[in-house]
């Protein structure tokens, strides 16, 4: 037997009773060894595997629907079909099939189905009974009809056999003809149980009636037996919905009569399944498997039809695009495609591929920039999720794009930009399209799904054009609701026709229970300013929470991107004044940016907190929160716990140094004794060290070494910044090494404790009893700090507090020792560096230790 080649689609039926698609190829019909008979075999196209091998067996029961379609099942709960691009090729391949089981080629249904406890049944049966004697279509034999169709829905082979006999008798559509009598006469009992018997015939679950029932002359009286449930006192009005109520609307003349005539039938058979049928029970749920099938091939081929119209996509691009266009016009080209690329899903994975492509080619992203701008809500809506489509198809084309388009156009008009505005400026109270919007951004700035190329990669290119073009416009919202500064609020507003809603916090009390413990007033010294602002709107709070998890979502998978962004805008600082909010899920975003941050342990960041004294808005709403048992108290737990449990040094001695008095009464944990023991443990173990030291390793000859490796470092970090293309990020001092400490311990802590009392100049005080104030100050000097050699030497402003007389004496204390310190910290060329930081305005200020 000669092999006959022709074009398939393979699919298999998967639980939830949806067709997969499984590949597209070449069926034969040949002997194969192995399975030792005849055969289906499918090769791929495009790489000639092997997608199918199927074994035709004589008592397999194999379907044939529409002509074009071969259905059959191999195993419980496992069907395949065929469906061939010529009804040619599917005659051939039902003539091999029926020529290996001995049936005629006419048949639709090579086997009756027949389960294990009818088998013996069917062999008792007499030939003559193979088909099911149906009674006289008329009106008094109704009940009768109705009771026959019921009764064998339970056995499938009485299904078949009914099935057989209402085709080859025309049968539906005589009791179609008997539903118009009855409904003139107003006959109800004769209507419901035509109901039965249509509902019936639809569990037969038969392609052969379904292209009857479905055809344009009979599907809108199968709709109106329907209508006529005995459960119901009223009849529904189906028809007059279908009929008047949902209009058919071509936003391009569709000339193609067979594709208009599929796009009808489709609606309205989808229609009778998700609105008119009811819920099939767990026992009927396979009746409409067929049914769900004939909806599938219907779209496949309605999406492949007008794909292959070129002409007519080009059409609905240029109206689309076309500023003449009036706004209902373009309301429905854009609902028209978000259809499109609905129905596009069920196309198989290789041809969804060349579908999109096809509308990239045709410039739908560039439409999709023009009505995401609109005013009108509904179209809005309709494209983004035409641009959720895009996105989660190709991410990667979505970037290409807007990084070649950052090249010809501003940052205003960029389509991310587009994105991130319509996002900020959701008018939904509870933002589900801001939502669904931040969900599309995450995976677009997304590095798992970037591709890496041999001589470049999409990570770092999208990377830099992200944040150099896009990441403004997102934090805007975030740094605006932070702001002292009133002029950048009006650009902000005016800039995105957004309003916003600021409220400024008490200045000298806190609302809020009075904390167990505080922060003694002499320990901090910072600006008078306490004009803090936070958000009470509670809209403009779930927004600032989104773009908080989207920030979140950049620490944990950028690495020096955002480093870079939050060290240069000093960005954490202004996220934790958005833990006095009232808001408590918006404190905890901010709480979580942070905990990320630290999660990293990286020394650039854990310098940046303890330098800025970062941690004082988390402890202030620790004390704040007083004794209530809730989620910010359990987190703002965990994340001291987790600095204790990772034993990060540097964060535990600026958390004990500065504020465990505030701390140390908190007993229900032991988070901030370990903190404390961890601290002393780490201190005895320097002064061992200090002690094991040998006097010449303490030489002025070994400290020059320690010169040296610390300018080889900040040559390092100076290269470094060079590669990244951007010097953004100061470089960080480093400390001296461990084993270079002065001779006597105590007189070095006192010169430290003396140093970070100046760094802490620009830092937050308290104003009552009561607990801290959020006074941060955003002077360069407290982003940025000071130069760690000249900081001993200089004297604290006094302050209104009372606390100048404290400074000045520690600040004398510290000059006094100064001299004795001379050989430690300072070097021949110091003055000539102290003379250059003087008179170089523009010398990159440090990250002091």
């Amino acid at each position: 037997m000669s092999d006959t080649r022709r074009r398939v689609k393979v699919y298999t039926l998967n639980e939830d009773r949806q067709w997969d698609d499984r590949g597209t190829g070449h069926v034969s019909s040949t002997y194969v060894e192995e399975l030792k008979g005849m055969s289906l075999l499918v090769r791929a196209e495009s790489d000639g595997s092997l997608l199918l091998e199927s074994k035709i067996n004589p008592n397999t029961a194999y379907q044939k629907q529409q002509d074009t379609l071969i259905v059959w099942s191999e195993a419980e709960n496992y069907d395949l079909a065929l469906s061939f691009q010529e009804k040619a090729g599917c005659d051939e391949i039902w003539e091999k099939i029926c020529q290996v089981q001995g049936k005629d080629p006419s048949v639709e249904v090579t086997q009756d189905l027949i389960d294990e406890s009818e088998e013996e049944r069917f062999e008792e049966m007499p030939e003559t009974s193979h088909l099911i004697d149906l009674p006289t279509c008329e009106l008094n034999k109704l009940e009768e009809i109705a009771d026959l169709v019921t009764s064998v829905l339970s056995s499938p082979i009485r299904r078949e056999k009914l099935a057989l006999a209402l085709e080859n008798e025309g049968y539906i559509k005589k009791l179609l003809q008997l539903f118009q009598a009855c409904e003139n006469l107003e006959n109800t009992e004769g209507l419901h149980h035509l109901y039965e018997i249509i509902r019936g015939i639809l569990f037969l679950n038969k392609a052969t009636l379904f292209e009857v029932m479905f055809s344009d002359e009979c599907i809108m009286d199968v709709v109106g037996c329907l209508e006529y449930d005995p459960a119901l006192a009223q009849p529904k009005r189906h028809r007059e919905f279908l009929t008047k109520t949902a209009k058919f609307k071509e936003v391009i003349p569709i000339t193609d009569s067979e594709l208009r005539q599929k796009i009808h039938q489709t609606y309205r058979v989808q229609y009778i399944q998700d609105i008119i049928l009811p819920t099939p029970s767990v026992f009927e749920e396979n009746f409409l498997s067929t049914l769900t099938s004939f909806i599938f091939f219907n779209k496949v081929e309605i999406v492949s039809m007008l794909q292959e119209d070129e002409k007519f996509l080009s059409e609905v691009f240029a109206q689309l695009t076309d500023e003449a266009t009036d706004d209902d016009k373009r309301r429905e080209l854009v609902n028209f495609f978000k259809e499109f690329c609905a129905f596009s899903q069920t196309l198989q994975p290789q041809n969804r591929d060349a579908f999109f492509k096809t509308l990239a080619k045709l410039g739908i992203l560039p439409a999709l920039e023009i009505v995401m701008g609109m005013d009108d809500l509904q179209v809005r809506s309709a494209a983004t999720d035409i641009f959720s489509y895009l996105v989660e198809f190709s991410p990667s084309m979505v970037r290409e794009f807007v990084m070649q388009e950052a090249q010809q156009s501003d940052d205003d008009i960029l389509l991310i930009n587009v994105v991130i505005e319509q996002m900020i400026c959701d008018t939904d109270p509870e933002l589900g399209g801001a939502v669904q919007l931040m969900g599309l951004l995450r995976t677009l700035i997304d590095p798992e799904n970037m591709l890496a190329t041999t001589n470049k990669t999409e990570k770092s290119e999208f990377l830099n054009f992200f944040y150099n073009h896009c990441m403004h416009v997102l934090t805007a919202p975030l740094l605006t609701n932070t702001s002292e500064d009133k002029c950048e609020k009006d650009f902000f507003l005016k800039h995105y026709r957004y309003s916003w809603s600021f409220v400024c916090t008490p200045s000298h009390s806190h609302s809020h229970s009075t904390p167990s413990s505080s922060i003694s007033q002499d320990n901090i010294v910072g600006s008078n300013k306490n004009n803090t602002i936070c958000p009470d709107n509670y809209q403009t709070a779930q927004l600032l929470a989104l773009i908080l998890e989207l920030l979140t979502f950049c620490v944990e998978h950028h690495t020096y991107h955002i480093k870079n962004y939050i060290m240069n805008k000093d960005l954490l600082r202004r996220v934790l004044v958005l833990m006095n909010s009232k808001h408590t899920f918006l404190a905890l975003c901010a709480l979580r940016f942070m905990r990320r941050i630290i999660g990293l342990k990286d020394e650039f960041y854990n310098r940046y907190i303890t330098k800025g004294n970062l941690f004082e808005p988390v402890i202030n709403a620790l004390l704040d929160n007083g004794t209530r048992y809730n989620l910010l108290n359990s987190a703002v737990i965990e994340l001291f716990e987790f600095i204790r449990v990772e034993d990060i040094k540097s964060l535990t001695a600026h958390i004990v140094e500065n504020f465990y008095k505030a701390l140390e009464s908190i007993e229900y944990v032991q988070t901030f004794k370990g903190l404390k023991t961890k601290y002393e443990q780490e201190k005895d173990r320097q002064n061992q060290k200090l002690n094991s030291v040998p006097s010449i390793l303490r030489s002025n000859r070994f400290r020059r070494d320690a010169k040296t490796l610390e300018e080889d470092e900040e040559m390092w970090f100076n290269e470094d910044e060079e590669e990244e293309g951007k010097a953004v990020v100061a470089p960080v001092e480093k400390s001296k090494p461990e084993d270079d400490f002065p001779d006597n311990y105590e007189k070095f802590m006192e010169t430290k404790k003396a140093k970070e009392s100046e760094d802490k100049e620009n830092l937050p005080k308290r104003t009552s009893p009561g607990g801290f104030k959020f006074t941060f100050s955003h002077s360069a000097s407290a982003a940025n700090g000071t130069n760690s050699k000249s900081v001993v030497a200089q004297t604290p402003p006094a302050t209104s507090n009372g606390s100048s007389s404290k400074t000045t004496n520690l600040a004398t204390s510290v000059t006094a020792t100064k001299g004795s310190l001379v050989g430690l910290v300072d070097y021949p060329d110091d003055e000539e560096e102290d003379e250059e930081e003087e008179t170089s305005p523009r010398k990159r200020p440090r990250l002091g230790s």
